[in-house]
């Protein structure tokens, strides 16, 4: 359970920003937008689009997120973690906007989308908040025990899999 090294991108000031949101479970994903100036929309998107990123005025960033009101609160906080993972690290190449599917496929690279991935797994599953869980839970980082530690972070058993690697 490493941290990616997409962090090493980041500024001293953006991982203070985000570890200020990783001190409890589950995540704040939404107030950790806010607290980048973005701002989260729940929209009524397509079946195939998990959510996007595009240009406004309206936010302080300069960047609103759109999520697809229709999927599972799981899934939409892996979309805006994912989101301010393109925001962090894509910034540059954000233009017009960014629509990613329900697989996270876009029009930037499959290697631009993988980092973006791994940053909303990082922001989401902290390695930290994963051995606090299991202390408080008094359960072992073992694959027994997936269910419970996605319902405490609030993400898909199947992230959490990926992210203990079992």
């Amino acid at each position: 359970m490493l941290t990616s090294k997409e962090w090493r991108q980041l500024s001293a000031e953006q991982l203070e920003t985000i570890e200020g949101f990783q001190q409890s479970y589950p995540v704040k994903v939404g107030g950790l937008a806010k607290a980048f100036g973005l701002r989260v929309l729940l929209k009524p998107l397509p079946a195939k689009i998990s959510g996007e990123i595009r240009p406004s005025t309206e936010s302080e960033a300069g960047f609103d997120i759109g999520v697809n009101r229709f999927e599972k609160n799981t899934r939409q906080r892996f979309t805006i973690a994912h989101e301010i993972g393109h925001f962090l690290l894509h910034s540059h190449l954000i233009g017009g906007g960014i629509t990613d599917t329900v697989l996270y496929r876009s029009r930037l690279s499959n290697r631009m989308e993988a980092e973006a991935n791994r940053m909303a797994a990082d922001i989401l599953m902290p390695a930290k908040l994963i051995r606090k869980i299991s202390s408080d839970l008094k359960i072992p980082l073992t694959e027994e025990f997936v269910d419970e530690f996605a319902e405490a972070l609030q993400v898909s058993v199947q992230a959490m899999k990926i992210r203990l690697g079992v």
